[in-house]
């Protein structure tokens, strides 16, 4: 009984060590973003995880005017790539990088037209994700958010 005991013990204390090892190598980093004002938003803007990174979702706002963009969903379309693009760089990271979409549109027959803009930005052909829903933050025509791997 005592040796099965042992045993046991050994094992946990093995299983705990693989654990924290693994812990400290994929460990979660909740990455804020450099505006102070983005900075109170309740969530973050990018969270990695190892050399995994999942980026908060983008809307088409331009962030140096605080406003959306003239045009509908295709300017909208460019601005959230392009703000994926500045949160991407941020942590060396290019489009190339990422793996996976999700693509949030206020109006599933805007596709076509929201299509024709990510093509030409995603060009190594990541995973995605399309739907609709009914409204987006600051009433916004898109929303997508990615995630991206560090090689």
């Amino acid at each position: 009984m005592k040796q099965k005991r042992s045993l046991f013990l050994v094992f946990l204390l093995i299983g705990i060590f693989v654990t924290v090892q693994a812990q400290e190598k994929n460990g979660i980093t909740f990455h804020k973003p450099p505006d102070p004002e983005r900075q109170k938003a309740p969530f973050s803007e990018t969270v990695q995880v190892g050399n995994l990174f999942f980026l908060a979702g983008q809307i088409g706002m331009d962030r140096t005017k605080g406003a959306l963009p003239e045009g509908g969903i295709q300017a909208e379309t460019e601005q959230a790539i392009k703000n994926i693009q500045g949160v991407l760089q941020r942590h060396d990271l290019t489009l190339d990088h990422v793996v996976k979409c999700t693509v949030i549109l206020k109006d599933i027959s805007d596709f076509r037209a929201f299509n024709e803009i990510y093509v030409k930005y995603f060009t190594k052909k990541p995973a995605r994700t399309t739907f609709a829903a009914s409204g987006l933050a600051a009433n916004a025509k898109i929303e997508i958010d990615v995630i991206a791997v560090k090689e």
